[in-house]
């Protein structure tokens, strides 16, 4: 993405982070006139930033329009290689898409893909993901980690705690993970992980996270299939959530929670996850592709599989359904 001058003095102005700065000021930072400065002010307004201008102290930005554009994204992003290299787009078929040819195109490692609306947002089984223009995140996240193709899942799971560890951050709501990829807010399904890979016989050349959360949904915003199962953040706190510093926060636990994966191992982020769980300590039933099994839900391994001890005692290992709580 190209970055003009008018985003970069918007960048400025987003890290004075309410601090007014002179015209004159700004005109010898980027070496262009005052008369040039006010039209990129000007420029900023129609784009819907609000600046205020204090005759004898500068300009002071107010708000930044409601998109999840790279330039007002990143200026205060705090991560040191997620979200470098972002990609964004108004609207595409599904971020998973898009990244997945800019994996094998080469593209850089924390590489972001965001879009305003997805037109065939999908879960996992291709299920289909309602994608509301400007209520969610929409989002795709390539990594390459030097791990083996077989601990590919358990990303899934780190990204799973980077998830409520952000929400718990922006909105103080309480979010429960259940197994394997789903947020839930009081028992509702507000944020789905969908983890594909890229690999050959070297080991994994991309991992492509896809994150899909609905923030500023209302009830209609969902069709009526999914109105009983489907929630969002705005639904759940009664308040309007900031979609970019989601997003930030988003991505810094992202990154911090996958240095720590590759760095110490899969032990304290089961912790973590484990403590986040509904699954855990449940009686439940786990539909999979050649039979059904109940019972209740003991834990995962340190590989992320989830362990299901049945009325007959044994313990089963799960490594993909879907889980229907019981109780």
């Amino acid at each position: 993405m190209n970055i003009t001058v008018t985003h970069k003095l918007a960048k400025r102005l987003m890290e004075a982070e309410g601090e007014a700065l002179s015209g004159q000021r700004l005109a010898d930072e980027f070496n262009i006139s005052r008369t040039a400065v006010w039209k990129h002010i000007k420029e900023l307004e129609e784009e819907g930033y609000s600046i205020e201008s204090i005759k004898k102290r500068g300009y002071i930005l107010k708000n930044v329009p409601d998109t999840l554009e790279p330039t007002i994204i990143q200026p205060l992003l705090k991560t040191s290689k997620i979200g470098k290299v972002m990609e964004y787009v108004e609207s595409c078929p599904s971020t998973q898409i898009l990244a997945h040819k800019l994996a094998q195109e080469g593209t850089a490692d924390g590489t972001v893909v965001l879009t305003e609306k997805q037109t065939e947002g999908r879960g996992r089984l291709a299920r289909k993901w309602d994608s509301a223009p400007r209520k969610g995140i929409w989002m795709s996240v390539i990594l390459r980690p030097d791990v083996v193709p077989q601990k590919a899942p358990q990303f899934t799971l780190v990204a799973a705690v980077a998830v409520v560890r952000a929400i718990e951050e922006v909105t103080a709501l309480k979010p429960e993970i259940k197994w394997p990829n789903d947020i839930l807010l009081n028992g509702k399904k507000c944020t789905g992980i969908l983890t594909e890979l890229q690999s050959d016989a070297d080991g994994i050349q991309a991992l492509i996270i896809g994150i899909g959360m609905n923030v500023n949904q209302v009830l209609e915003d969902f069709s009526p299939e999914v109105q009983d199962i489907a929630a969002s953040l705005k639904m759940a706190s009664g308040q309007e959530v900031n979609r970019q510093e989601l997003v930030r926060s988003l991505l810094f636990h992202l990154e911090q929670y996958t240095n720590l994966y590759i760095e110490q191992g899969f032990g304290l982020l089961k912790v973590m996850w484990e403590g986040y769980s509904s699954t855990i300590g449940r009686s439940v039933r786990a539909r999979m592709a050649k039979e059904t099994l109940e019972g209740i839900a003991e834990g995962i391994t340190d590989d992320g599989v989830l362990q299901l001890r049945t009325p007959d005692g044994k313990l089963h290992g799960i490594y993909s359904a879907d889980i229907e709580m019981k109780n």
